[in-house]
């Protein structure tokens, strides 16, 4: 057998094509193959273990260990073509649900769990259960019942407990004794489940998993989720009649939501209820299970405006309130909180005084300086988070998110170069995670005593475009801008035509000081356009009073994007062209372009509308519910937000403009409905707009080809409607 290097051609071959960015993109995942991710650190600081594709292209992340005490540099801990024989990857319906509500586009190992040590690995590939020996180099199937999902060792390495056919089951690490800790009961097959997490959970409170062990290794907290108060969806694929409709369960605003349980399950048998008041609290939005406090519960009730921190005894499942929270608008959750210190202190994030700080028990650790985010992590010396600057800063840095170190003699930020950072710490050992806006991609350092003593390889391709980017406020607001030209504009070339990009809406933040944020917006630009990404009120990282102040009114960031174009333009420093202007935008930023068209046609000529939530009683219960309420008591609310209603268009300006609508036809997280009838209301008002269903695509469009001609479609319709050559 002959074997080619295909990076080596034969004089008389002519070069390969180069790919265009579209395809380039959807190729490499938005250039996210071949970077390292998902890092987890041992708690002696030996060693560092991650998942990373092999190239740029490879969507199979294979597990590695990076080993620091030794100085042997990475290895492969587990390759899932070995391990499967080559045969390809096959998912079960529910791991194709549960990878969705995570926004996972990958394969392979795409999620690990390790023990306590970290010396052993649980994943599962292909519904089958797999354990890596970190130490040792190691890895091998486990005989178990499937299809699994989410396995985790116990934190004693002895264990691995999994979800397979909707029960909890427990194997030992050495293969034997599976057996079922908890499985539906007679007659409930089908609606109940333990260990996953519902769909409003995975969706809309990133709370992505359904159990946890004990820190001892004998108990776990399990939940119990019961979907059959929730209403029937059918997501059918019109593409194939021959085949059955999807049957989901979708927690519709204004709905039942599923009945959620938790359980003190015994490796011996034992089952124990946890007891809160489930009718005032019904969302579990956090457990946590550490060796230095009770089992801590983070619940919440309906309307997001309360909440309570509960310990609780694993002896009786009895609650204890440990603290309680109020607000007027609601509240949010956060990651890596609620937790116990070392010392036994409750550890979260709050709003108070008009700040998001780091509250220590009682006390508030940090003031309006900062704009907290997230834990990362706590020891006795310090607690590790998350942030952006506050609105009392003396010197806001748009875009940018830092590392800092705090504890009761101040803040230390840890993160120096501008850009977006994150970091993951234990054993003394952290790695950071770096981007920025003057290089493609992000740097990972491991750091020790805050030197740098090694650094993660990434295999990540190199985007054949950089980013013109400024970075810059508009209007009396402030509101954060990013303006980005074409690669080879000058001066004398005259006004633009401007493309507004935002996502504009709650949890998206898309002014970042990070090159990777802007590669599809340059490309954008390259094509023609001044484009402009602005984050108007709802948007993360800025105060609590910038995110709030939308309750009841999601209007206002269609406001704001306008705002920040004619603040833009009124400067005189960019070339916007306010007679030619249009807007694209996915999900909510589908929404926001649909609102634009519909009721700013004196501001926007052509919109792009993708994915969008045109009524909003569709969309799910927590999301929808903790802005605008409970839409059977404000209807009028929903109304004036939404884009359709049972009559029609809710509003539509003169004159008509130019719409092309997409949509997944498989989207079970927005489903085609809020197209469907915003055309259909359009059609019955005479609005001329394109319809573009995309079969066998959800909500995060993963398929390559789609993912390429959807951008060239929309340039192309973007061109014709704004009448550019």
């Amino acid at each position: 057998m002959t074997t080619e290097n295909p990076g080596i051609r034969r004089p008389d071959e002519s070069p390969a094509p180069r790919l265009s960015f579209p395809r380039q993109s959807a190729r490499t995942q938005r250039f996210t193959l071949g970077a390292p991710r998902a890092f987890t650190v041992a708690p002696d600081g030996s060693r560092v273990v991650f998942l990373r594709s092999p190239s740029e292209t490879d969507r199979t992340h294979q597990l590695w260990v990076l080993d620091l005490a030794d100085g042997m540099g990475e290895r492969l801990a587990a390759d899932p073509g070995l391990l499967l024989g080559g045969v390809p990857e096959r998912l079960s319906a529910r791991e194709r649900t549960r990878r969705e509500r995570s926004r996972e586009g990958g394969a392979g190992i795409v999620g690990y769990a390790t023990d306590a040590a970290v010396e052993l690995a649980a994943f599962a590939l292909s519904g089958r259960l797999f354990t890596a020996e970190l130490r040792a180099g190691t890895a091998r199937e486990l005989p178990a019942r499937g299809p699994v999902i989410d396995p985790r060792p116990s934190p004693d390495g002895l264990h691995v407990a999994y979800v397979a056919g909707g029960a909890l089951r427990v194997t030992g690490a050495d293969g034997v004794g599976d057996r079922a800790l908890a499985e539906p009961e007679s007659g409930h097959t089908g609606t109940v489940t333990y260990g996953l997490a519902e769909h409003v959970a995975a969706e809309s409170m990133a709370r992505h998993r359904g159990f946890w062990w004990s820190p001892d290794s004998t108990r776990l907290l399990v939940a119990r989720v019961d979907d059959s108060p929730v209403q029937r969806w059918w997501i059918a694929d019109p593409a194939h009649p021959d085949r059955e409709p999807a049957k989901v369960a979708y927690p519709a605003a204004g709905t039942a939501n599923a009945d959620v349980r938790l359980f003190i399950l015994g490796l011996d048998g034992s089952r124990t209820e946890v007891v809160w008041d489930r009718v005032r609290f019904p969302y579990l939005g956090r457990v946590h299970w550490s060796a230095d406090g009770a089992p801590l519960l983070l619940v919440q009730s309906r309307d997001q405006r309360s909440q309570l921190y509960l310990a609780v005894n694993p002896g009786d499942g009895t609650t204890r309130m440990v603290h309680a929270e109020e607000d007027a608008d609601w509240l949010e959750l956060f990651p890596g909180v609620p937790c116990w210190s070392p010392s036994g202190k409750l550890v979260r994030i709050v709003d108070e005084g008009g700040a998001r700080v780091l509250a220590w028990g009682e006390r508030p650790l940090t003031g309006a300086q900062l704009h907290v985010r997230a834990v990362l992590d706590v020891t006795e010396e310090d607690i590790l988070v998350s942030a952006s600057a506050g609105e009392a800063a003396a010197d806001p840095e748009i875009g940018e998110i830092h590392v800092y170190r705090v504890n009761e003699l101040g803040v230390e930020r840890l993160s120096r170069e501008p850009g977006v950072h994150s970091a993951v710490r234990a054993g003394g050992v952290t790695v950071l995670v770096s981007a920025s806006l003057e290089r493609p991609g992000a740097s990972v350092q491991v750091l020790r005593g805050g030197k740098r003593i090694a650094t993660v390889a990434s295999h990540a391709q190199r985007p054949g475009l950089t980013p013109r980017v400024t970075l810059t406020e508009g209007g009396t607001r402030r509101i954060p801008c990013a303006v980005l030209l074409p690669t080879d504009y000058k001066a004398a070339d005259g006004p633009l035509p401007v493309l507004l990009d935002p996502y504009g809406g709650p949890h998206g933040q898309r002014v970042q000081r990070a090159q990777h944020v802007f590669l599809t917006s340059q490309w954008f630009a390259d094509q023609g356009f001044a484009v402009v990404v602005a984050d108007g009120r709802g948007t993360p990282g800025r105060s609590p009073a910038w995110e709030k102040s939308i309750r009841n009114d999601l209007t206002l960031t269609l406001d704001d994007q306008v705002e920040a174009l004619h603040a833009l333009a009124a400067t005189g420093a960019y070339p916007l062209d306010l007679d030619r202007v249009a807007i694209r935008g996915w999900s909510y930023g589908g929404y926001l372009a649909g609102m634009a068209a519909l009721r700013r046609p004196d501001v926007f000529h052509a919109a792009v509308v993708g994915a969008p939530v045109t009524d909003l009683r569709l969309y799910d219960t927590h999301y929808e519910e903790r802005y605008l309420g409970d839409p059977a008591r404000t209807p009028q609310t929903y109304r004036h937000n939404s884009l359709v209603w049972d009559d029609g268009l809710v509003e539509a300006a003169e004159p008509h403009r130019p719409m092309l609508i997409a949509h997944g036809l498989a989207d079970d997280n927005v489903v085609v409905a809020h197209s469907l009838r915003l055309s259909s209301a359009l059609l019955a008002e005479g609005r001329p707009h394109e319809v573009l269903p995309l079969p066998g695509v959800t909500h995060m469009m993963g398929r390559e080809d789609v993912a390429e001609n959807l951008l060239l479609h929309q340039v192309r319709f973007l061109k014709r409607s704004l009448g550019l050559a």
